[in-house]
């Protein structure tokens, strides 16, 4: 008698490396080892407490009961009220936007309710994705039956693709574009010019890709401290009908364990993709946690709050170049200066070939991971898993103290000078 199977898509669904890269570190220093992780895709500040006050204060009141699944309008409508004021994105009222688990639910729910998967004798979808990416987009995209077309951008052009790259990878079966700026992993941005100028190229596909959708993802648009302010794709007239803004409270306001994401979407097919997300999240995860809601209020619209999202980003940026300056001092190793988010992704690639002192071969970027956690104790995430170019390089987050990016330099510069 044979034994039950599990399902093709659970069976072959790859986990992402790096949640396994931060709950190794983690297992190793909970066993006593002295790692320094460097995984972590959070901030390691608290999240401001006017907004625990009044979550707080929520449960007090007695607002722990279900509620409406895509979130209250009070809450919808002071989200929408933001997107409006800060990222100029006009047209929305509280019936375009979804209030999900987290922002990788609200982008899961988003490309469940665009991507079928093919019909007999029909293409895929495609999903066009610029790399090296954050590792979540391409199996998101394909659990849902589509394909991703990769467009591949380097560290000469801190990793962003041109209008004439996205142009050229435009079809008729061209189905959503992901922009992700500040980028995870690679810690650099969109200019405002660039940006309107892959506007441009949307604009123009209008024939030649019609069910073409943007998701940006911009998740780190607070944590920016380049030349370049961030700039919302969503607030371009003439495609804002065409563009998805995802978003979240994780990473702004130090809320990562809150799962508090969202979407908005202005026009009517903004209306109906919400509503549709909204079947969709009925049917798993209905509302997010009931009082959370007025803490997201608090967030979006307390000046305090703001105050203290401005000290971190203060924060961010002061080790940006805290990072950047002790990468340059490391032989071999090149980084594109880091403009937004909380990563750096230096190329690694001089290092491949060369042995470790316990005589373990450097081959790639996994393996260099792996040396360096076993014989530094230093967490980086390879970056293979990101596509493109991201096989030559790791990511590095540097959400963490300064003491703590000083150790580790430390440690990885010993670690490269060591190897033969």
């Amino acid at each position: 008698m044979s034994n039950p199977q599990l399902s093709k898509r659970a069976s072959t669904l790859k986990p992402s490396i790096t949640v396994a890269l931060n709950n190794r570190a983690k297992a190793m220093k909970a066993a006593g080892v002295d790692v320094l992780g460097f995984a972590a895709g959070e901030p390691d500040f608290d999240t401001p407490q006017p907004i625990k006050d009044a979550a707080i204060k929520a449960i007090n009141d007695g607002q722990t009961k279900y509620m409406p699944t895509l979130g209250d309008m009070k809450t919808r409508e002071c989200i929408a009220e933001k997107l409006v004021r800060e990222n100029g994105i006009q047209g929305l009222t509280g019936e375009h936007v979804g209030i999900g688990t987290g922002g990788k639910f609200s982008l899961y729910t988003a490309i469940q309710a665009l991507i079928d998967p093919p019909a007999i004798g029909e293409d895929p979808w495609e999903m066009l994705l610029p790399t090296p990416a954050w590792v979540s987009y391409r199996p998101i995209c394909e659990l849902s039956g589509g394909v991703v077309r990769e467009i591949p951008a380097g560290p000469e052009s801190d990793f962003c693709i041109t209008a004439k790259q996205l142009q050229d990878a435009i079809s008729p079966r061209s189905r959503v574009l992901i922009l992700n700026s500040p980028s995870n992993p690679c810690g650099t941005m969109y200019s405002e010019a660039q940006i309107r100028e892959l506007g441009k190229v949307i604009h123009e596909a209008r024939e030649i890709a019609p069910n073409l959708v943007v998701l940006t993802d911009e998740i780190y648009e607070k944590i920016v401290y380049g030349e370049h302010p961030h700039f919302s794709i969503g607030s371009i007239p003439e495609i804002a009908d065409r563009v998805v803004t995802l978003n979240g409270m994780s990473k702004a306001y130090a809320m990562t364990g809150w799962r508090i994401g969202y979407a908005a979407m202005p026009g009517e097919f903004g209306k109906k993709l919400i509503k549709a997300m909204g079947t969709l999240q009925g049917q798993m995860t209905t509302n997010i946690t009931s009082f959370n809601y007025p803490a997201i209020r608090e967030a979006l619209t307390n000046a305090s709050v703001a105050d203290t999202v401005e000290e971190m980003r203060l924060a961010f940026a002061s080790r940006a170049k805290l990072i950047q300056s002790r990468l340059a001092e490391i032989p071999g190793i090149t980084c594109p200066t880091p403009t937004g988010a909380f990563y750096v992704f230096p190329d690694v690639s001089s290092l491949f070939g060369k042995t470790t002192p316990k005589g373990t071969k450097i081959t790639d970027a996994p393996s260099l991971s792996e040396a360096m956690l076993e014989e530094a104790h230093i967490a980086f995430v390879p970056g293979d898993d990101f596509g493109g170019c991201g096989g030559n390089h790791v990511r590095i987050s540097f959400a963490c103290s300064d003491e703590q990016i000083n150790a580790g330099m430390d440690r990885f510069k010993t670690f490269v000078e060591s190897l033969s």
